[in-house]
């Protein structure tokens, strides 16, 4: 009887133990794409004049260090915006923006973004404007940025809470497509 009452009580939390959190499910997942490239399209929030809008949207999962993925987001052949993951001790994840110039100098509006506030699930991350994102873009301090991604498929996506302002882009993962290069400043 005592074993019996062992299996129950300890093989669940065993088991429970091993599932990784939804963020580090949601990295792995990432992780598998390193070094391919996927064309994407505006489904929300596109309009003419934009700088998206009617331009070749490709995305590139260029490098998956142990705790940094960068994915370059080349819009048509400006290659300013790189997509930066950090995974942090606690599981949690930070996106930052980082653009720059064509001569790979900083942009004066970079590195913003925000911390995913808990570890979500495997498909699907949030990450809300940070504190440097308020101060460097007051209009961006509602700023939500959420990335959706299963076995077909990734989104990126931006909304601005209190306003119409929506932003979604549709990554396809089942076509890998031709890398454009280096994005701007990139030191390799």
């Amino acid at each position: 009887m005592k074993k019996l009452l062992f299996i129950l009580l300890v093989v669940p939390f065993h088991m429970m133990a091993q599932e990784a959190p939804g963020s580090v499910q949601f990295w792995d997942t990432l992780k598998t794409h390193c070094g391919k490239s996927y064309e994407g399209e505006i489904i929300a929030g596109g309009k003419e004049g934009d700088g998206f809008t009617g331009e070749k949207l490709v995305m590139n999962v260029r490098s998956c260090e142990d705790n940094v993925l960068r994915i370059p987001f080349f819009v048509g052949d400006d290659k300013s915006r790189t997509w930066v993951l950090t995974m942090g001790d606690d599981n949690l994840i930070l996106l930052k923006h980082d653009h720059r110039k064509t001569d790979g100098s900083d942009d004066d509006v970079t590195q913003y973004g925000g911390l995913s506030p808990n570890t979500g699930r495997a498909d699907i991350q949030f990450f809300p404007a940070d504190q440097f994102t308020a101060n460097l873009l007051a209009h961006a301090a509602n700023n939500v940025w959420w990335i959706t991604v299963d076995d077909s498929s990734l989104t990126y996506n931006l909304r601005r809470i209190g306003s119409d302002r929506l932003f979604s882009v549709k990554f396809d993962l089942t076509k890998e497509v031709e890398s454009p290069g280096a994005p701007w400043g990139s030191t390799d």
